[in-house]
């Protein structure tokens, strides 16, 4: 991983390009703040889905949830 600043990034795209090509990682700050990273497209994929697990469940009862959130509703009133 690599921290670099918006104006390097501008003036040397084409070389942190390649670095995210060989899987690479770049932070660009402005102004010492970061405010955008740079990955390829396959991590990213691999974050994003790394960050659902434990969300998404392969064994849930939809019908039970959806009975759940009704029971829940009409115990407001």
């Amino acid at each position: 991983m690599m921290t670099v600043t918006a104006t390097e990034i501008q003036n040397n795209f084409g070389k942190y390009l390649q670095a995210v090509q060989q899987g690479g990682e770049i932070i660009i700050l402005k102004n010492g703040v970061e405010v955008a990273r740079l990955i390829s497209k396959e991590r990213s994929v691999s974050f994003l889905s790394d960050s659902l697990v434990g969300v998404l469940k392969n064994d849930y009862d939809d019908k039970a949830i959806r009975e759940e959130r009704i029971l829940k509703h009409e115990n407001i009133d």
